[in-house]
């Protein structure tokens, strides 16, 4: 389902580090000492949400989608939204505080935990917990020591997009085209043609390229790489470099690159691609022979949040199946609620099956990279190491 600047990248890792429990204000309801919040009190008014674009939709764009004025009027919490581009700016925006709420991907979630930024949830509070989907109710990226620290939002894979005038009737099968210089079918090459992510994260997109077309370097895990496979990933990347026009972390701005400065293909996200696609654009979204990396996104509390009884009416509200239902629809993702796949308008019966809602088990899942390699070595190379690498590459070092 994603920071601005290479300073904000800088940033969202230095500002990393642990912090304070703390009460809620006077009169609020609050959490147990070392615990989670044990009741709901009356909503303070508002509640501020940090948020990928699309994902809370108030009818702005398109009347069809909007799931935040019914939430308002029932609970006379008003919704203020913070987008953010990159798992890395989220990270940096909850580490400055002053936020209830953020949508947070799997490769910011678990820092964001280790940061004591996230206070855990008391699931008995949240009514529909039970119609979560099985497969996400203690997923790794929000469950620590058997506790949760948010409530699972939507999901969905990183998609290849492409201009079907350019590829016509060979449409892209691999991430070839975006990482390696070649002709396409329009009798043009790739360079300058291309973009890629602008997010450290994107290191697992070359890593599993090169798991799929260099199995000698024994990749096992795309966030698991020990140092010569890192430094592999980050040599492919270099040679990616020569090709891109343009590093995307605004959705909207890479919509506008596709339309009016002659880009025709890159990694992206469903959101683009139902736009465009709603504005009768030539576009189409394949996941490649080489699979893809993707996010499972969770809704997490800050451990601060100057406004709980409204962010855990939220909570519970997100979890609605016609918010999930429509949120699939609007950006291509697959409900956390099973419940929401059938009888929605907007996604039909078959949008879940369509966006992906089979293929769990195919997506190498956003996580934030550590030491610890998962087979009790501590080699791998850790986060910090992929941004600084990252923003070498960015800067043709």
């Amino acid at each position: 389902m994603k920071a601005k600047s290479v300073v904000t990248k800088v940033f969202a890792v230095l500002l990393i580090f642990s912090a304070f429990l703390s009460a809620c204000a006077g009169g609020q309801a609050q959490p147990t000492e070392g615990g989670p919040m044990q009741s709901i009190g009356d909503g303070e008014g508002e509640v501020s949400i940090v948020a990928w674009a699309g994902y809370i939709e108030r009818g702005e764009t398109d009347p069809n989608y909007d799931w935040v004025t019914d939430f308002e009027q029932a609970t006379n919490c008003k919704v203020t939204v913070k987008v953010a581009a990159t798992s890395d700016e989220m990270v940096a925006l909850m580490n400055e505080g002053g936020f209830d709420l953020v949508t947070a991907s799997g490769d910011a979630s678990n820092r964001l935990i280790a940061a004591g930024k996230i206070q855990e949830i008391n699931i008995n509070l949240i009514p529909s917990w039970s119609k979560v989907d099985e497969r996400l109710k203690n997923a790794p990226w929000h469950t620590v020591n058997g506790k949760h620290y948010g409530v699972p939002y939507q999901w969905g894979p990183n998609v290849l997009m492409y201009n079907t005038e350019v590829f016509g009737s060979t449409p892209p099968t691999s991430w070839s085209v975006v990482f390696e210089e070649q002709t396409l079918p329009d009798g043009q090459s790739n360079k300058g043609r291309v973009q890629a992510y602008d997010g450290a994260i994107y290191i697992a997109d070359a890593a599993l390229y090169l798991k799929h077309h260099k199995p000698e370097l024994g990749i096992k895990d795309p966030y698991a790489l020990t140092r010569d496979q890192f430094n592999a990933a980050i040599d492919l990347l270099r040679q990616q470099r020569t090709l891109i026009g343009r590093y995307w972390h605004d959705a909207f701005i890479q919509m506008d690159d596709f339309k009016n400065e002659g880009v025709v293909a890159s990694s992206s996200w469903p959101f683009q691609v139902n736009l465009l696609q709603l504005e009768g654009q030539p576009i189409a979204s394949v996941v490649p022979v080489e699979g893809a990396t993707g996010w499972a996104d969770t809704t997490m509390m800050h451990v601060d949040a100057p406004h709980p009884n409204c962010a855990y009416k939220w909570l519970e509200h997100s979890l609605n199946p016609k918010l999930q239902g429509d949120l699939a629809a609007w950006f291509g993702s697959v409900p956390a609620v099973p419940e929401a796949c059938t009888g929605n308008a907007l996604l039909t019966d078959t949008g879940c099956e369509t966006n992906g809602f089979n293929n769990f088990e195919k997506i190498a899942f956003w996580k934030t990279p550590t030491t610890d390699c998962g087979d009790g070595r501590q080699e791998c190379v850790p986060y910090h190491e992929w941004t600084t690498a990252y923003i070498a590459v960015i800067g043709g070092r």
